[in-house]
């Protein structure tokens, strides 16, 4: 029999004792000076909204600086991307030390194996629902770390990631999941399918995250202006909601899924900025007039056996057309 470890948890230490803060019920906790944290530290030299850690569907966390003006560390080590954690890694920020404690990763696997109808993350993940992902990814992010000191770079990369989730928020989604430079949402469509205002908050949801984006080169000594790239796709998948009320937390799995990440890449061979799939671009076409700004391309997806059928554009065009149709998106 396997017997699981207590749940992941952060403690922090005082001269009047230890403070325990599970994470459970969700997939993202934000931890900062502000009352809206889950994790609130009264340290002047913490920020309001400082850092946020991410769990992953195969038990990983992540520690994701917000851009926070002294900085999130691991150990001694200051955090310029996301960093996975390790059981008993030592958390800093500001002035204030926190641990972390997480399940030993085998001992989830080995649970799973025994029974995974009793395993409440696998468990949630039984419903098949339309929905729309959206994969955006930042340009030669590796070329930046080459020539970024680490403090611009942490501060960089956390305005992005924070900006970017009160984007998609502002059109109807959240971000599923921070991965290294990149972030991935999730739109889900109700039993009548796709509507047209559901499908323009997408394509307006990605033209405000490139203006967003370009926006930091004013605000940061960068070498170069920051682009993105992003791919979109439609489709039904497995998905489940371990949230409540009004904070709804959903999960997605499948091939809708992963062919977005695909499609993300294929703009790279394409040298255009935004590849969205079949289905995505039917149900556009079919809700809105004038779609044929997007170009038809066939493109080789890793890990597909056949050639993909794709419609790719510019922002250029892209912002053209949200023009016309909803006005500005900036």
């Amino acid at each position: 029999m396997v017997t699981l470890q207590p749940t992941p948890h952060l403690v922090l230490r005082t001269d009047s004792g230890s403070r325990r803060f599970p994470l459970i019920g969700g997939s993202c906790w934000t931890v900062g000076r502000s009352e809206d944290n889950n994790v609130v530290l009264s340290d002047r030299w913490i920020s309001r909204n400082h850092a946020m850690l991410q769990s992953m569907e195969n038990g990983e966390f992540y520690l994701i600086d917000l851009g926070s003006r002294n900085g999130s560390f691991i150990n001694g080590r200051r955090v310029s991307i996301p960093v996975t954690l390790q059981n008993g890694d030592r958390l800093t920020f500001g002035q204030t030390e926190i641990e972390f404690y997480c399940p030993v990763h085998q001992q989830i696997e080995g649970a799973i194996g025994m029974d995974s109808k009793e395993f409440t993350a696998t468990a949630t993940l039984h419903i098949r629902r339309l929905i729309s992902v959206l994969v955006v990814d930042i340009r030669d992010f590796t070329g930046l770390t080459r020539q970024l000191d680490e403090k611009i770079l942490s501060e960089v990369i956390g305005t992005w990631f924070r900006c970017a989730g009160d984007i998609i928020r502002e059109y109807g989604s959240w971000v599923d999941k921070y991965i290294g430079d990149a972030v991935m949402s999730v739109w889900t469509h109700g039993a009548q399918g796709v509507n047209r205002d559901e499908m323009l908050r997408i394509f307006q949801a990605v033209n405000a995250l490139h203006t967003m984006t370009s926006s930091l080169y004013n605000q940061y000594p960068l070498p170069f202006p920051l682009k993105i790239g992003a791919g979109i796709n439609t489709g039904y998948a497995m998905v489940g909601n371990t949230g409540s009320g009004d904070r709804p937390d959903y999960t997605a799995l499948g091939d809708t899924v992963n062919a977005a990440f695909r499609l993300e890449s294929a703009t790279k061979q394409i040298g255009l900025d935004i590849a969205i799939g079949e289905t995505t671009h039917h149900h556009l076409s079919t809700l809105v007039d004038d779609a044929n700004f997007f170009e038809q391309y066939t493109v080789h997806l890793k890990g597909y056996e056949v050639p993909t059928l794709t419609h790719a554009c510019s922002f250029g065009d892209l912002d053209a057309f949200l023009q016309t149709k909803v006005g500005s998106s900036g």
